[in-house]
């Protein structure tokens, strides 16, 4: 990060004329994110220099994407990297943090940034106290551990939580491993990141479940049909939100609504209460967007308030 740090002189790092201009980078937690974020950071030039991971996937991911790079345990890592990337499952990250504190792991001077959208500074807290530079640095981006996740990574939003002084060094890694940063207050990262899985993790189950619902009607490539469709809604929503709403709830039409119902019930009778709770919450939108009136949006919200109490899947 040359232009980083001849300009600017955040808490913790050594003065900008004797800071590297390669960061010596360890990746705790070489999985599907941290691997590819590895790799990111030595195409910049930046010098990775160990990694650790638990399963064989991670192994395996690692030789591939960071090739000579030594697994090792966690507090090697910790001990050969200027900069830490702290890749762990979020339930992870806070016992991980705290327990490399306590054994006096952490050392003034280090950057750290983890890359859970979940938490933000505050799990940082242990490592600041040692004199890191804390950082949150999410790309919202869905990672499958397939090749391509690299390629993804170029021009890939990152949620950037970091202190004011901060901002530069955070926004210059972001830049750095091909990503675009916006900043995300502390307080609202747990907001933002249920956002997000709201739209991507959800999005993946609701698709799932069409196909699904296809195969059972006897289409046998559901992809086929479904793609011009989702593509065109996708489109919509992000264009024109709720204005690009279509079908049954947009036009107010309870009778094939109710159909819907009862043939979910006969036919999958576990897709009932995920079709009512999304028809509610799509008539409830429409209602406040004004592309239904409260007088036909009222006995469509009736029919699905009377279909999830009565459905037992529902009420457990």
């Amino acid at each position: 990060m040359p232009a980083v740090r001849r300009t600017h002189r955040a808490a913790g790092l050594a003065p900008a004329a004797t800071a590297p201009a390669r960061l010596r980078v360890g990746i705790v937690g070489a999985g599907r994110v941290g691997a590819v974020l590895g790799a990111a950071l030595a195409a910049a030039g930046h010098d990775v220099v160990a990694a650790a991971g638990l399963s064989t996937a991670s192994a395996e991911r690692a030789a591939r994407l960071l090739p000579g790079v030594p697994l090792v345990h966690t507090d090697e890592v910790v001990a050969a990297s200027d900069l830490v990337v702290l890749a762990v499952p979020d339930d992870t990250l806070p016992g991980l943090i705290a327990g490399l504190a306590e054994t006096g792991a952490w050392r003034r001077g280090q950057l750290a940034f983890h890359t859970s959208g979940a938490h933000g500074l505050a799990v940082l807290a242990p490592a600041q106290l040692a004199g890191v530079l804390p950082l949150a640095l999410h790309p919202a981006m869905t990672f499958t551990g397939a090749p391509e996740d690299v390629e993804r990574l170029t021009g890939a939003p990152f949620g950037v939580t970091g202190r004011p002084e901060h901002r530069a060094v955070a926004e210059t890694l972001v830049l750095e491993m091909g990503g675009e940063p916006f900043y995300v207050a502390e307080e609202d990262r747990r907001l933002y990141h249920a956002a997000l899985v709201t739209g991507a993790n959800h999005l993946v189950t609701l698709v799932a479940e069409a196909a699904d619902l296809l195969r059972t009607a006897g289409v046998d490539t559901p992809a086929r049909v479904l793609a011009p469709l989702l593509t065109a809604a996708l489109d919509n929503g992000l264009r024109r939100g709720d204005r690009g709403l279509t079908g049954p709830v947009s036009r107010g039409d309870v009778g094939t609504v109710a159909e819907h119902v009862a043939t979910l019930s006969e036919r999958a009778p576990q897709s009932v209460a995920a079709y009512v709770a999304m028809a509610q919450r799509t008539t409830e939108r429409a209602l406040a967007a004004g592309r239904l009136k409260r007088h036909e949006g009222a006995p469509l919200l009736d029919l699905l308030n009377e279909a999830r109490n009565s459905d037992p899947a529902g009420s457990r």
